[in-house]
């Protein structure tokens, strides 16, 4: 049997979704074959990715931080960083591999759920407000 992969989007069609998959599996679980049910929230969007990163890009050629211009890369771990405290999730700063410095560990934005890139987009909205950062680049509204 193939993966059996449905995006459920409300009630009545996730029941019509469940019920089916439970016709196909019923059968297999009474011979006596084993399945792994996994139910998550949907991931970011592409949309939601090409917005945050045109956003982190306006704050790299607008922001210096700590006396300089920093890469995307760098601000989008940073901003990152700073929602997850936010929120109150945990941010790990542990000594380097290599024992040069410190790395700061987090769970990577292509982790995230739709609602979790919806409200990192607008901690840096907020934040790049403050900053005076003029956002050019994905305008739109992604949720």
């Amino acid at each position: 049997m193939q993966e059996f992969k449905r995006l459920l989007y409300n009630a009545q069609q996730g029941n019509v979704e469940l019920l089916q998959a439970w016709k196909i599996i019923k059968p297999m679980l009474i011979s006596g074959h084993k399945f792994i049910l996994s139910v998550k929230p949907e991931k970011r969007s592409l949309d939601q990715n090409a917005k945050l990163h045109a956003m982190i890009n306006d704050i790299a050629k607008q922001i210096e931080w700590a006396g300089t211009h920093r890469s995307l890369d760098t601000w989008k771990r940073l901003l990152t960083a700073a929602w997850f405290r936010a929120k109150g999730e945990y941010v790990e700063m542990l000594p380097a591999i290599d024992g040069h410095g410190f790395d700061i560990v987090f769970r990577h934005t292509s982790k995230l759920t739709k609602s979790e890139c919806a409200d990192l987009v607008e901690f840096i909205y907020a934040w790049g407000a403050e900053k005076g950062v003029q956002f050019t680049g994905g305008q739109d509204e992604i949720t």
